[in-house]
């Protein structure tokens, strides 16, 4: 996967994907990261990227020459070598679709991407609707700009890469692959200040293991986040369990999924 960050800070990117997986991601060519700083398509002796609003208004607003043409210089280098495909242009907004496991699923398995870290009051709105093809928002918040969103988005797109990860067991139990929250997780040792490993974990048996961790990931998700359980595929038994969590009153009536 090749991914370009037009932004006014590339610098912002060498550490975050310098180290770990990312790294060796890099060097063995499965992602390639290239950060643009689009103050480079300016065409002014300022290098001017922004102007006040028409209409008025506080702040400022990026303007869009320089970003539609960086942009146009990055997808025809790709066209360059044969690619004919849509590239994702993707503008990281708080305006956006709210990003989650399944928006990175869906990029994951994309040959190229390209995105657009906005900045001050925003973007002109012509580069919204006439050069990205998706907006995305990390969260209900504002950010002074949108390099640390772009960030969030390539760091949990990139370890769903296959070879990534090392082990392609890894993201498949992770919290939210599967709609639940992760179940609990114990290493040595089995006995810690009282504190014991479950049974179940320690017997050897696969099928309960699995059985467990099922059932532990329903709890959990129900007591921590009931919401997603609106989504989830649950059982008839798995039901059943959220009702005596109800009762119990670990849950409140009014944050349980639809039973």
């Amino acid at each position: 996967m090749q991914i370009d960050i037009m932004t006014l800070f590339p610098s912002m990117f060498d550490s975050p994907f310098s180290t770990g997986i990312f790294q060796r991601a890099k060097e063995s060519g499965l992602v390639t990261i290239n950060a643009h700083n689009f103050r480079e398509w300016t065409h002014d002796r300022h290098h001017t990227v922004d102007d006040t609003i028409y209409g008025g208004g506080a702040g400022m607003v990026l303007k869009p020459e320089p970003l539609f043409e960086a942009t146009k210089a990055v997808v025809s280098k790709i066209w360059e070598s044969g690619w004919r495909s849509e590239i994702p242009v993707i503008l990281l907004t708080p305006q956006g679709r709210l990003f989650g496991q399944k928006i990175a699923e869906e990029y994951s398995s994309r040959k190229y991407m390209i995105l657009l870290c906005g900045e001050y009051e925003g973007v002109d709105e012509r580069i919204r609707v006439h050069l990205a093809t998706d907006e995305i928002s990390i969260g209900d918040y504002v950010l002074s700009s949108g390099e640390i969103a772009a960030m969030v988005v390539i760091n949990a797109v990139v370890r769903l890469i296959p070879g990534v990860l090392g082990s392609e067991e890894s993201a498949l139990h992770e919290s939210h692959t599967n709609g639940l929250l992760e179940y609990p997780q114990y290493t040595r040792p089995a006995s810690f200040r009282g504190w014991k490993v479950p049974e179940i974990l320690l017997s050897g048996n696969h099928q309960e293991v699995n059985k467990w961790r099922r059932e532990q990931s329903v709890i959990r998700t129900a007591i921590r986040r009931p919401d997603l359980l609106k989504k989830a595929n649950l059982t008839e038994k798995e039901k059943k369990l959220i009702e005596n969590l109800i009762k119990e009153g670990k849950i409140a009536p009014e944050k349980a999924p639809d039973r």
